[in-house]
């Protein structure tokens, strides 16, 4: 791809955006005595670039209760995080298919700050009273955290595939093509696994090339191979970093299923979910299932 230093040439900055190189911005700098600049014709660049007033116009709660605020301003700074996530796992899944293993560990590093702070976000909704949320609970009808198709891009990537879960989203092709895409394809667990395979570990030709499109299901044989990774913990050992790494993944997305398990039990106990599941049954469900199996089963072995 071309890049210049020309605003007027890079298709990502808007034509009339003059001044943005480092020059321009050293004699900004001069101009205003080092002070920042305060008139402005229009939007200010901040509001511009970010799309500031955009993002401050999709906060339309339906009641008055304050509380429901909080709740749609949770939601969407967690869809937010979904998408970075994503970013940062599938990066890390296509550097272990380039056997590119430093960069992969700077990537799921990347990712485990962002879900630290997807953890976080749970702290503006888990105090939520129930009596709170009955009063905009009706509101919001049917809809449902079932439904983001942010998530479950996610669990997707991490290799929990179910092509029913994208019926969900059918009316909506462009998502349904992205799901379907990634379904489709190796998960990061898988990239990880093959990854092993061609250093010559004992992963079978099973977990190496299979149909992508079925959930992992758990195999002694990668347990083993991964209890040889372990046998050496040098610092030097690339594949133990790795493993390491994807642990601190797991652990996460464990840990963000338990908060919600955790947010619903606060505020609605074991009432059905508003989107035709039975609540807090479906999420407990989901907390027990590991992220990268046998990664957590070897550590009762090793």
């Amino acid at each position: 791809m071309l890049t210049t230093t020309s605003a007027q040439q890079c298709p990502y900055i808007p034509a009339d955006v003059e001044g943005t190189d480092g020059e321009a911005r050293a004699r900004r700098a001069r101009d205003n005595a080092g002070q920042p600049t305060l008139a402005f014709d229009r939007n200010t660049p901040y509001v511009d670039y970010a799309g500031i007033d955009t993002l401050l116009r999709l906060q339309n709660p339906r009641t008055d209760e304050p509380a429901e605020t909080a709740f749609i301003i949770g939601t969407q700074i967690m869809e937010l995080l979904f998408v970075l996530i994503q970013e940062r796992w599938e990066r890390a899944r296509d550097a272990l298919e380039n056997d590119d293993v430093p960069g992969a560990l700077a990537w799921l590093r990347r990712a485990t700050a962002a879900q630290d702070v997807l953890n976080d976000s749970w702290k503006l909704l888990g105090d939520m009273s129930p009596t709170e949320f009955n009063r905009f609970r009706d509101s919001f009808g049917e809809a449902s955290g079932f439904q983001s198709f942010g998530y479950r891009k996610l669990e997707f990537v991490l290799g929990n595939k179910s092509a029913p879960m994208i019926r969900p989203h059918k009316g909506m092709s462009g998502v349904a093509a992205d799901l379907r895409a990634l379904l489709e394809r190796p998960s990061l667990y898988d990239a990880a696994l093959r990854l092993l395979h061609r250093r010559g570990l004992p992963v079978p030709a099973r977990a190496v090339e299979r149909d992508w499109t079925q959930e992992y299901a758990p195999d002694e044989q990668v347990e083993a191979a991964w209890a040889r990774v372990y046998a050496d913990d040098r610092p030097g050992n690339d594949l133990y970093l790795l493993a390491e790494a994807l642990m601190d993944v797991a652990e996460r997305v464990t840990r963000w299923r338990h908060l919600h398990l955790m947010a619903v039990k606060r505020t609605m106990g074991g009432k059905p979910g508003s989107g035709g599941s039975n609540g807090l049954a479906w999420l407990a469900r989901n907390v027990e299932k590991d992220v990268f199996p046998e990664l957590w089963s070897l550590r009762s072995t090793v």
